[in-house]
């Protein structure tokens, strides 16, 4: 059943909508058309909008040619007489159709199929439905506005925030519109670590050389090589030249026969012990280094014909700790954390016009664990045993028994290193305002102030130097953008700068490389 409206009969070529009598169903008129037979002039588009499973009719002055529709599964456009076109919605969304009467004009709609509006609070119900169950307490108010859905109300956490745009998002396009109530401050997270450190040697040494100073007018000697021997020199009087250190020295003039003993024994024993306290933000990385830098010389070549110059970098060395520890929803601490300790080794070095350069003896480990608050954990443990031996002899002479022990020497050399690096996380909270701070005890008294003022300045909180009440909401967006971290601080050169850097270096300034927290 429809209603139909009368045409004018002053009007020629002029397009009608007729609306069925069903609710829902909407049309909306358009501009007439008056051209001659063959004309190709487009008239501007009409828009027609209706629902989906609902029905439009479109009654034409002129009888109808031809009937083009773009999207099929959005819409359908039937003839249902000579001079009308049934247009049904099919799902919702946007398509074109274009008429031809038998004059050769031609109009053009922009048709809009929207959801039907029972359907629509179905799914509104719904969304509230499941928004109440999974979020229960919160008030979340739920709207819609041309196939839009929006999110008011006030939540607990972002979580929550997230759960409700989720079950909003299956009706359509969802816009959130929701505050938070602000978050607590992120809780503190303070790693202590313990460096532990045992360096054992031992060393024994032992050789005879022989030599004579001109016995007979003959220099000569007996030495295995291992310990450096004496040169004698044929002189009168004659001379012997020593360059090592020597334990024990024995000569006769009168047969200008001598010997060097060579017999040591040494033992040594170093020790670290490295307790650093680190706090840290949640989430936050953190580094420490209780060492320092050395000057390391890199030769550069010149250009255009100028010669090689030596530049000066610093290399770092000492006890060092990098970690970030996050709190988990399981309320332990996962903890990924890079100790390290370093020595310079002169030993190892080599030397550089002059200037010995020594080595970096680097023990490190990296590694990610889970805690929970106050547990440790030895994350690292390194144990070294070295054991060298050293024999030399002189040929046949050595395999004499008894006697063949002056015609050996023999050097053994043993190292132990221990470490063990132990771990502890733990939660803590701030000094509360106006509690006493800890505090060094100085053996010794400073000089007084010269000025009377306190340095820190001003002392007394006034509006001007207290913060705004901190609000008990805010936005969605506007938390998120506050949690994002901050631009890695960088130090370069004993100076803080942010945003990065590159390393540098110079021939008169000592330089340093960037060492990002």
């Amino acid at each position: 059943m429809r209603a139909k409206a009368g045409k004018p009969i002053a009007c020629i070529g002029a397009l009608f909508f007729v609306l069925c009598a069903e609710p829902g169903l909407q049309a909306q008129s358009s501009p007439s058309l008056s051209q001659p037979a063959g004309a190709s002039i487009q008239d501007s588009a009409n828009e027609l909008s209706v629902a989906v499973g609902k029905t439009v009719l479109v009654d034409t002055a002129r009888p109808i040619a031809r009937v083009a529709l773009g999207l099929a599964e959005v819409a359908d456009a039937e003839p249902t007489s000579p001079t009308e076109i049934m247009v049904t919605g099919k799902t919702p969304g946007e398509t074109s159709l274009i008429i031809w009467d038998t004059r050769g004009g031609r109009q053009f709609f922009n048709v809009t199929v929207r959801a039907s509006s029972a359907v629509s609070n179905d799914n509104l119900d719904a969304i509230r439905r499941e928004i109440r169950t999974e979020l229960p307490g919160e008030p979340v108010k739920v709207s819609t506005e041309n196939g839009i859905i929006f999110l008011r109300g006030t939540v607990k956490n972002l979580n929550s925030s997230d759960r409700a745009v989720k079950i909003a998002s299956t009706g359509g396009k969802v816009v959130n519109l929701l505050n938070v109530n602000v978050p607590p401050p992120d809780p503190q997270i303070l790693l202590k670590v313990r460096f532990a450190s045992v360096d054992l040697s031992k060393e024994q040494q032992l050789g005879i050389n022989f030599y004579s100073s001109g016995f007979g007018n003959t220099i000569a000697g007996i030495s295995t090589g291992q310990f450096s021997p004496p040169s004698p020199t044929l002189t009168t009087p004659s001379t012997v030249n020593q360059t090592s250190n020597l334990n024990l020295f024995a000569f006769l003039p009168g047969l200008n026969l001598g010997a060097t003993l060579e017999a040591l024994q040494q033992k040594g024993i170093t020790e670290v012990l490295a307790e650093p306290n680190i706090l840290a933000s949640n989430g936050k990385q953190a580094s420490f280094l209780a060492g320092g830098e050395y000057p390391f010389p890199m030769v550069q070549g010149g250009s255009g014909g100028a010669g090689a110059s030596v530049t000066i970098m610093f290399k770092e060395y000492g006890v060092r700790l990098n970690f970030i520890a996050t709190v988990t929803p399981r309320g332990t601490i996962r903890l990924q954390v890079a100790p390290e300790v370093s020595s310079l080794d002169f030993t190892q070095g080599i030397e550089i016009s002059g200037f010995d350069v020594p080595s970096i003896n680097t023990r490190r480990m990296k590694t990610e664990v889970e805690l929970a608050d106050g547990q440790s954990f030895g994350i690292g443990g390194l144990l070294d045993n070295r054991d060298t031996e050293t024999f030399m002899k002189i040929p046949f002479l050595g395999d004499i028994p008894i006697l063949g022990k002056l015609f050996q020497s023999m050097q053994k050399t043993k190292t132990k290193t221990e470490l063990i690096v132990i771990v502890t996380p733990e939660i803590v909270a701030p000094i509360e305002a106006g509690a006493p701070l800890p505090e060094l005890k100085y053996p010794g008294k400073f000089l007084p102030p010269n000025s009377g003022i306190p340095m820190n300045t001003p002392d007394a909180k006034t509006a001007a130097n207290t913060l705004p009440p901190v609000p008990p909401t805010m936005p969605v967006e506007k938390l998120i953008d506050s949690m994002k971290p901050e631009q890695p601080l960088m130090v370069e050169g004993g100076s803080a700068t942010f945003g990065g850097g590159g390393s540098t270096s110079g021939t008169a300034a000592p330089a340093s490389t960037p060492v990002p927290y």
